[in-house]
């Protein structure tokens, strides 16, 4: 079983021992706390149950902080919307890669590689240490990193001269990402990025952090300090380093295993251990859970839903539920949420949800979708049915192809004006009050001004609204990021108005402070298209769609997934690619040599595609889902232990294959596909054949097996497994239909089942004229009427016709 002592014993080699002591790294040396590793935390990073001190947060207190002094950006990359000379100085072998990421590297006078043979192989040849530098590309600190470090010709002097330096995007290559992650959390006690390890030429990390400033300050080496260190103890010490190296990786291996140390699944106790500890946890004023900086954890929501769901009469349930709507509420009215251009941004660096961190990503965009359209369920609010169809605006119009896929993510940063030379962060979203004066000033309702009524529903003060402790390096002096801290009534009170007349106040401002901002620089959009991601959502579209009755938000998600298939499936070998990218004339394209599919791109892929046959009820996405879940199985299912690796053994550059045991900013590929195999075996029904459902059903038990330590240790870790878990105990509700997809009475039937709240349901529909899962070879219609049976531990009811039975049924 790990423990602390591997732990200690990894730090111990990583800084030496009294070998290379000299060159540590710790982070924690600073007597000024506030400027301790400023990072972008892109996603939780804790480390599991390595750490049993640390709960379902970080390792390390993640800074308010959003800048330092000088981390005001000059940027000076590959992509278009910089505001740099047409003929670069410098251009490296970044140049002809694809990522947007590396492309804003590609004219660094540090001779960048991206991660490739050729690299690994110089290294070998020519001896020396390998410069890994990781981040993405709406990473601020990897901008500031780049500005201070990479764009320094001394700097990348010393970088050429003595080191292979490789640059990785993470979202490209995430399971390089999340082995050399790993042992930075467990040598600086947190993890964030830009990451920047060094590793031996076979690829063994011996040392390494996140952001270094370029000079030695706050107590902590300065980045050219720590190569020039290192350069001269690797030639001087290099068999020490080997040594160290080795012992690294048996350390880091021994830390990735999963612990199975039962045969038994567990029960109610672990997810009523989980909902009381996110009680203990939630903050009542604001919502959330913990302390800012906050982030909308859309695993713990789904979790909570189904907790409620299971029985709404429960009192906890109903906590849950509490919990849940308030938090989405207060969300919503945050500056979090793009009041004026729609969508959320990634977290807020206070409690009030106000301030953001201005990037907005695209899986926090899906995952919310649901988490939205889960609220409109249960409550029937059209407040949570608006708040879904603005982000589906907000994709749809900001983030998504031509053709159906979606992109990765805008950036926090954009420059203040088309003549600037520095971008700052927010410059986009946020407002001073005298550029709201010039544009709303003169617009009266009667007798009553606009932007008094503006002002007073989002909290805009004309000398900013932004508390210091949110803007402790005073980048958004003045201005104003708009939050709802009241409520429309009581504004309508205040100013005597009607819900119409408020309701076009408030309409016509946004719209005007919208085309205003059309006219600022825009934030950096990355277009990479990654499949995971379009699997996630492919999900919430589709989920959205049936649970708001929106036909068109499904229809997008089928072309979404006509895309992913077009774009990021291999028909030849049947298997997934991880990512494409638009190019300069807008065309989809792919690398040299595509990608291939991780774990997650297969799992969210398959979940989307789950939920897009029952909001489509087109047998096809059925059958290729099962398809890819049989490839997925051999590529990443360990056979000795259970559970998925996150990587295929293809790649012989990764030193590690993992299990991912956390459910952060994404779910994890094995909580996910536990949901998705147990759908699976519930649509292939108890049956004999091959297809059975009992290999699938098996499976997923595997899977809580081998995570059942985690989850009784720590169950807030892993609340989407904590869901499968419900799921699992509870059995499938099996809501299954004969008739005709055009028959308006089978469509009242499938409506019914799709305006309800039911976590872990099946929807199956047996067309007369087209084929249907094997779940539906034991239903039939009462002659022509179309008839619906609700089963459940695969007892099935009587059969009913009438949609107000079936609403009964399912309410029960």
């Amino acid at each position: 079983m790990p423990t602390g002592r591997a732990v200690l014993l990894l730090r111990r080699l990583s800084t030496g021992d009294n070998r290379l002591k000299n060159i540590n790294l710790n982070h924690h040396t600073s007597k000024e706390s506030l400027f301790i590793n400023p990072v972008c935390l892109n996603r939780y990073l804790s480390f599991s149950k390595r750490f049993s001190s640390f709960g379902h947060t970080y390792l390390f207190p993640p800074q308010r902080t959003r800048s330092i002094s000088d981390s005001v950006i000059r940027m000076a990359t590959g992509t278009t919307e910089t505001n740099q000379a047409a003929n670069p100085k410098h251009t490296n072998r970044l140049i002809t890669e694809k990522s947007p990421y590396l492309l804003q590297h590609a004219h660094n006078p540090v001779d960048w590689y991206p991660w490739c043979q050729e690299a690994i192989d110089k290294a070998k040849e020519e001896n020396k240490l390998i410069f890994l530098s990781v981040g993405y590309s709406t990473c601020h600190w990897c901008h500031v990193m780049e500005k201070e470090s990479f764009e320094n010709e001394d700097v990348a002097k010393v970088m050429n001269e003595h080191f292979i330096n490789i640059k990785v995007d993470r979202e490209e290559r995430p399971d390089l990402d999340r082995v050399y992650m790993l042992f930075i959390m467990a040598t600086q006690g947190g993890g964030g990025w830009p990451m920047s390890v060094f590793l031996t030429p076979d690829l063994r990390p011996v040392t390494g952090g996140t952001y270094f400033p370029p000079e030695d300050r706050w107590g902590r080496p300065g980045f050219k300090t720590i190569l020039l260190s290192l350069a001269k103890k690797w030639k001087d010490n290099q068999a020490q380093f080997l040594e160290a190296s080795s012992n690294i990786m048996d350390a880091l291996e021994n830390i990735s295993k999963v612990d199975v140390e039962t045969t038994s699944i567990p029960g109610e106790a672990t997810w009523n251990k989980c909902v009381r500890r996110y009680m203990a946890s939630f903050e009542p004023q604001f919502g959330g859970f913990g302390t800012a900086p906050k982030f909308p954890q859309a695993s713990i929501l789904n979790f909570l839903f189904h907790f409620y769901a299971r029985d709404k009469n429960d009192a906890e349930g109903k906590k849950c539920l509490e919990m849940c709507l308030h938090t989405l509420t207060k969300i919503a009215k945050g500056g979090i949420h793009d009041h004026v251009s729609s969508g959320f941004a990634r977290y807020s660096v206070d409690n009030d949800w106000h301030v953001p961190h201005f990037e907005k990503m695209l899986y926090d965009q899906a995952q919310l979708m649901v988490a939205y359209t889960d609220a409109y369920l249960a409550t029937k609010n059209e407040f949570f049915a608006e708040v879904v169809r603005d982000i589906v605006k907000y994709v749809n119009r900001d983030l998504r192809h031509e053709l159906g896929g979606y992109y990765s993510a805008e950036d926090a940063d954009s420059y203040p004006t088309f003549d600037a030379l520095q971008k700052r962060e927010g410059a986009f979203c946020v407002w001073e009050y005298n550029e709201l004066e010039s544009l709303l000033g003169h617009k009266t309702i009667g007798a009553l001004s606009y932007l008094e009524i503006f002002c007073d529903y989002f909290s805009v003060e004309e000398n900013g609204n932004i508390s210091p402790d949110s803007d402790p390096h005073e980048e958004l002096t003045n201005k104003n990021v708009l939050i709802i801290y009241g409520s429309k009534e009581e504004t309508m009170s205040k100013f005597g108005l009607t819900q119409d007349q408020f309701n076009e106040v408030i309409s016509d401002c946004i719209n005007i402070l919208y085309e205003e901002r059309l006219k600022r620089p825009r934030p950096h959009l990355d277009t990479k298209i990654l499949c995971s991601w379009n699997g996630l959502i492919l999900a919430g579209l589709s989920q959205a769609g049936q649970g708001l009755g929106e036909k068109n938000f499904v229809e997008d998600a089928i072309k979404t997934a006509q895309f992913i298939k077009e774009y990021l499936f291999d028909p030849n070998t049947n298997t997934l690619l991880h990512s494409c990218y638009k190019s300069d004339d807008g065309n989809i394209v792919q690398t040299n040599q595509p990608i291939q599919g991780f774990l997650d791109d297969y799992a969210f892929l398959i979940k989307g595609l789950l939920d897009l046959y029952e909001a489509s009820l087109d047998l096809n996405w059925l059958n290729w889902a099962r398809e890819l879940q049989m490839k997925q199985n051999e590529l990443f299912w360990d056979d000795q232990n259970g559970g998925y690796f996150t990587c295929s053994t293809e790649d012989n550059t990764v030193v590690l294959r993992l299990k991912e045991d956390q459910d952060g900013a994404e779910p994890s590929g094995n909580s996910v596909s536990c949901h998705n195999l147990l759908r699976l075996a519930a649509y292939a029904d108890k049956s004999a054949m091959s297809e059975g459902g009992e290999l699938e059903k098996e499976m997923a038990k595997k899977i809580l097996m081998a995570f059942s330590k985690r989850l009784n240790d720590t169950p807030t870790a892993l609340p989407e497994m904590m869901s499968a878990l419900m799921f699992y105990n509870d059995s499938p509700t099996q809501v299954l239909i004969a008739g005709g997809c055009s028959d308006p009475r089978t469509l009242e039937l499938v409506r019914v089942v799709r305006s309800r709240l039911l976590p872990g349901r099946v929807l199956a529909v047996s067309d007369p004229a087209a084929d249907a899962p094997a779940v539906l070879a034991r239903v039939r219609s009462a002659g022509d009427v179309p008839t619906a049976y609700v089963c459940r531990r695969y007892a099935c009811s009587l059969p009913v016709t009438d949609s107000k039975q079936l609403g009964d049924l399912l309410d029960e």
